[in-house]
C-alpha cells in the first residue's frame, strides 16, 4: 500500500468531487480528517452527487504538459518561492485542473504556478480534477449542490469557494444565491486564505474558529497573527475579547505635533462598520447624519437573520 502524503489544508473542489462511483465517498483528507471518532462520518455530512465529466485523484507530474495558451508567462520570484516553501511543507492546497489527451496523458488548464512549484518542490505526484466535459453550466451546477452536501471545515470552505471563483467561472452572487450567503459572507470566509498556515491549520483542526480567525486577520502582520493565535488557544479567549486585544495592537505613532485629518470620523465609522462586519461575518455600514444616525446589517436570508441574532445574543427567532 502507498504511502498517504499531506495534500494540504483544503482540497478546494476536491471536497466537493466522489473519487469513487459510490455516491458516498468523499475524497479523503489526509491531512485532517473530516471523519468523526473512530471513523464515522459525521451526522452533518450528507452523500456527495456524481460530477459527471469530472474525476478528481493524484497523477505524476511529468504526465502534465502545460497549457500553450497559458497567457502568463513570467512569475514573481518572491511570491513564487514562498508557493515552492508552502508545497514543501504542506502540499498543493488546491488541485490543478487538467483534460486527458492520452491514457495516462494531461494537458494543464488551471494552475500552471500550482503545478511548476510542485516540480521545484520535488513532488511526483499532485493533486489534480480530471475534465472530461466542455459544459460549463453542468460542472457549475453539479459543484454548487455539492457544496450543501460536503462537510467541510472554514478552510475547506473557503478552498473550495475560491477555486469555484476563480477555475470555474462561477461569480460570487451565483455562489451567494445557491448556498444562501450573502456575499459579503462569501467574502470573509475567503479571505481565511489569507491567515499564515501555522494559523490555518489550527482553524482546520478545529482548535480555533473561524470568529477569532476573522478578528486575527486585522492584526498588523503574520508573526502578530501566529500570536493572537497562539494567545486564544492558550487563554481560550472569546472572540470580543480578541477583537479589543487586536484593536489595540497598534504601530506606535511617532511622538510629534497632533495634526487634524480631514475626515477622521468617517474613517472611524467605516473601521467600526468593517469591525463588526467582520463580528457579525456579513456586510455593516453606518451612516451619520446632522441629527441622527443609521446602522444598516445586510443579511441573505431568514436563516442568515437568525444567525446574526444569535451572534448579537438574541435567541429570537424570525
Amino acid at each position: 500500500m502507498a504511502d498517504k502524503k499531506k495534500v494540504g489544508l483544503g482540497r478546494g473542489i476536491g471536497a466537493l468531487i466522489p473519487t469513487s462511483a459510490v455516491p458516498s465517498e468523499r475524497p479523503i483528507d489526509v491531512f485532517f480528517s473530516g471523519n468523526g471518532e473512530n471513523g464515522k462520518k459525521p451526522e452533518s455530512a450528507q452523500e456527495l452527487v456524481q460530477v459527471d465529466g469530472l474525476r478528481f485523484g493524484e497523477l505524476d507530474v511529468t504526465a502534465i504538459q502545460p497549457n500553450a495558451a497559458q497567457p502568463r508567462k513570467v512569475f514573481e520570484a518572491e511570491p513564487f518561492a514562498e508557493l515552492v516553501h508552502s508545497v514543501k511543507e504542506f502540499g498543493v492546497l488546491q488541485p490543478i485542473v487538467v483534460r486527458e489527451l492520452s491514457p495516462g496523458k494531461y494537458e494543464l488548464i488551471m494552475g500552471e504556478r500550482r503545478l511548476r512549484a510542485s516540480k521545484e518542490a520535488g513532488l511526483k505526484k499532485i493533486p489534480a480534477v480530471i475534465r472530461e466535459t466542455s459544459d460549463d453550466n453542468m460542472l457549475r451546477d453539479a459543484l454548487l449542490e455539492n457544496i450543501h452536501r460536503a462537510n467541510l471545515n472554514p478552510l475547506e470552505e473557503a478552498s473550495a469557494y475560491q477555486q469555484l471563483l476563480s477555475d470555474f467561472g462561477i461569480t460570487q452572487d451565483q455562489l451567494a444565491e445557491k448556498i444562501g450567503r450573502s456575499r459579503p459572507q462569501i467574502t470573509n470566509t475567503i479571505r481565511l486564505l489569507k491567515l499564515p498556515i501555522s494559523v490555518q491549520q489550527k482553524v482546520a483542526a478545529g482548535v480555533l474558529s473561524a470568529g477569532h480567525a476573522r478578528a486575527i486577520l486585522s492584526a498588523p502582520d503574520a508573526s502578530r497573527m501566529e500570536y493572537f493565535a497562539n494567545k486564544v488557544i492558550n487563554e481560550g479567549l472569546s472572540v470580543r475579547s480578541l477583537e479589543e486585544l487586536v484593536g489595540m495592537d497598534k504601530p506606535v505613532a511617532t511622538a510629534g505635533k497632533a495634526t487634524i485629518t480631514q475626515g477622521a470620523r468617517k474613517d472611524s465609522l467605516k473601521v467600526i462598520a468593517e469591525q463588526l462586519g467582520d463580528r457579525l461575518n456579513t456586510k455593516v455600514s453606518i451612516n451619520l447624519g446632522k441629527k441622527k444616525g443609521q446602522l444598516v446589517i445586510d443579511f441573505a436570508t431568514v436563516a442568515d437573520l437568525n444567525r446574526i441574532l444569535k451572534e448579537l445574543g438574541q435567541e429570537i427567532k424570525y
